[in-house]
C-alpha cells in the first residue's frame, strides 16, 4: 500500500526545511527531541480531564483547535524524522501490525 498523501507531505516538510536552511538543525536528536516536546505539548491538553471530558474535547471549537495543532505538529516532526533516517512509514507500521497480530491474537474471530 502506498501513502501518496504521507509522500507529498514529507516532500513538502523537505522542502520547507531546506528553503529556510533548518536542515542543519534536522538531525535524529532534534526532531527526536521536538517530536516528545509535541508530544507533552498534546498530553498537556488532556491532563487532569476525565475521560468524558477528553472524549468531548473536540465539541469546543478553541479546545478542538488547540488539540488539531498538536496533533499536526507531532506528525510533522514523525515524518520529518522518518525521512531524514530514510524510514518508509506507511510499510513500517503495517509490518509492525503484522507483528502486532501475531503477538495479540483476536479475542474472537
Amino acid at each position: 500500500m502506498t501513502a501518496p498523501d504521507l509522500e507529498v507531505l514529507r516532500d513538502r516538510l523537505r522542502a520547507f526545511a531546506e528553503a529556510r536552511d533548518w536542515v542543519q538543525f534536522h538531525d535524529p536528536k532534534n526532531l527526536s527531541m521536538a517530536l516528545a516536546v509535541e508530544t507533552a505539548e498534546l498530553l498537556e491538553i488532556f491532563q487532569w480531564l476525565t475521560p468524558t471530558e477528553a472524549i468531548a474535547i473536540m465539541a469546543d471549537e478553541e479546545q478542538a483547535r488547540a488539540v488539531s495543532d498538536e496533533l499536526a505538529d507531532v506528525l510533522i516532526y514523525l515524518v520529518r524524522i522518518a525521512d531524514v533516517l530514510d524510514v518508509e512509514l506507511t510499510r513500517e507500521a503495517h509490518a509492525k501490525i503484522d507483528r502486532n497480530e501475531k503477538r495479540f491474537p483476536p479475542l474472537r474471530e
